[in-house]
């Protein structure tokens, strides 16, 4: 795969060479696309990490497991060698010669087809000074990042990506979704571009893509179901505020929403932002959604082990069932997916924690498939039917609790005293507060705050509740 990255790589300024010819220019030297997706500067003695990219939704590993390219979290850390690229000759073609145009495959390219008979290609050449990184659904070589659809639900459950790995039956993520150019040299700028090249080392924009000229001549256009990024209004760990929802193109250039994801016409340019990714970033593809931490901003957050202490002093304390009495315990992060006998449930809407129990059901509220399961000994789905809290008879949902797994969602690494509702993912009180504040994208044109471990849309007045534990008795 290959990893890149320029602040002007899609969108050059004026003063940037570019000319404008009919004759093919030299072809630029291949990409290092043989080096290995995370390989380090032999030079460096620490490798140095530009930022990390998080999926939400999956809670720390997918649901098929973390495997190659394919993953929950990757790193991005210099390159060996540069494989950057960026903007060198404007060709203006007859769009039935852009197949024979683009047949040079060591040679990145943009195509840009205005009519059937008119097209312009941008020619690319390398770039020493970036690194390249592409995203997408292919699987091909060239994507350093693969990303399948994480789906939201709107109903609680544990973890919001369905089916194998979270890929729902027709994705609407790109193959070639995105690509991030990072600087190699210090302060270690990254920004994004939406579209990523092809095998062929080509991105084509079609008659039907939403594209244009500016005003110094050049092109720029936007992929189908575009690249939409927010950047926090404040600084990300200190003071979490959302910022606004913009799109990317493919030169890199900031507009507003487009009335749907695919409508044809662009928004309107946002000249006093850019595509400069910081810490607390969010990249969302139209099937799932990406955060960027710096390394910095990860220095903030807590690690597994840190989580897994968390966790040893949660279940040292001995929280007990208020009715039952019995000891409740956490289970091992590794277990995320089987509810264990000890696991601590919670009644949502006032916060206090029991043991399981099958009992308390509102009757009215029960399906007669649940009085079935009840009659049989069975127990009743946590999302189905309400419950009465036996301590302060507050009817509401009533749902495992699981801590969050992924420390790079943490806001902070406090001590897990809170849980999204109605998920019950379980986290400290900073990040349930400024998690339930950011609206993220679904479908073509809604947006809903979500649980970032799983995807759930959050519910009640403020998405989250303060867990009220009891101790032991003795």
């Amino acid at each position: 795969m290959v990893l890149e990255g320029s602040s002007e790589a899609l969108c050059p300024s004026p003063s940037l060479d570019l000319r404008l010819s009919c004759n093919k220019s030299q072809p630029s030297p291949a990409l290092g696309s043989g080096s290995p997706h995370n390989a380090l500067c032999p030079e460096d003695k620490e490798p140095i990490k530009y930022g990390e990219l998080i999926v939400m939704g999956h809670n720390g590993s997918l649901a098929s497991g973390d495997k190659g390219r394919r993953r929950s979290r990757l790193a991005l850390f210099k390159r060996p060698k540069a494989n950057g690229v960026k903007p060198d000759v404007i060709h203006n073609v007859s769009t039935p010669l852009v197949s024979k145009a683009l047949s040079n495959k060591s040679q990145h390219s943009i195509s840009f087809t205005l009519s059937r008979s008119h097209s312009v290609i941008v020619e690319y050449t390398h770039d020493p000074n970036t690194d390249m990184f592409q995203i997408g659904r292919s699987t091909e070589s060239m994507i350093d990042f693969v990303v399948t659809d994480t789906t939201s639900s709107s109903g609680g459950g544990q973890g919001g990506a369905n089916g194998e790995g979270g890929q729902s039956a027709q994705s609407t993520i790109s193959r070639y979704a995105c690509r991030i150019m990072c600087d190699r040299t210090a302060p270690y700028t990254s920004r994004i571009y939406a579209a990523g090249f092809d095998s062929s080392k080509n991105i084509f924009l079609g008659e039907r893509a939403a594209k244009w000229r500016t005003s110094d001549g050049l092109m720029d256009g936007l992929t189908t179901n575009g690249v939409l990024v927010m950047h926090p209004a404040r600084e990300y760990v200190a003071e979490p505020a959302p910022g606004v929802w913009r799109e990317i193109s493919v030169c890199g250039n900031v507009f507003t929403l487009r009335e749907t994801r695919s409508a044809q016409q662009r928004g309107k340019l946002v000249e006093n932002e850019s595509n400069m990714l910081i810490d607390g970033s969010l990249i969302d593809l139209c099937g799932a959604t990406l955060l960027w931490r710096t390394t910095s901003g990860l220095r903030h957050t807590p690690t597994l082990k840190h989580l897994e202490s968390l966790r040893q002093e949660l279940n040292a304390a001995r929280p007990q069932c208020p009715v039952g009495f019995n000891t409740l315990a956490f289970p091992s992060l590794a277990q995320r997916a089987t509810i264990d006998k000890k696991q601590p449930w919670v009644y949502m809407n006032c916060g206090h924690v029991h043991g399981y129990h099958n009992w308390g059901f509102r009757m009215e509220k029960v399906v007669s498939s649940d009085l079935a399961l009840i009659g049989s000994g069975g127990t009743v789905p946590a999302s189905t039917g309400e419950r009465e809290c036996p301590m302060c008879r507050g009817v509401g949902p009533y749902v495992p609790l699981w801590l969050g797994c992924e420390g790079g969602l943490y806001l902070d690494a406090g001590p897990p005293t809170h849980a999204f509702c109605p998920c019950g993912h379980v986290c400290s009180e900073k990040t349930v507060q400024g998690w339930s504040q950011i609206p993220l994208p679904h479908g073509t044109h809604a947006f809903h705050a979500a649980c970032p471990f799983c995807g759930t849309w959050l519910t009640g007045e403020q998405g989250h509740i303060k867990l009220i534990f009891q101790g032991p008795v003795d």
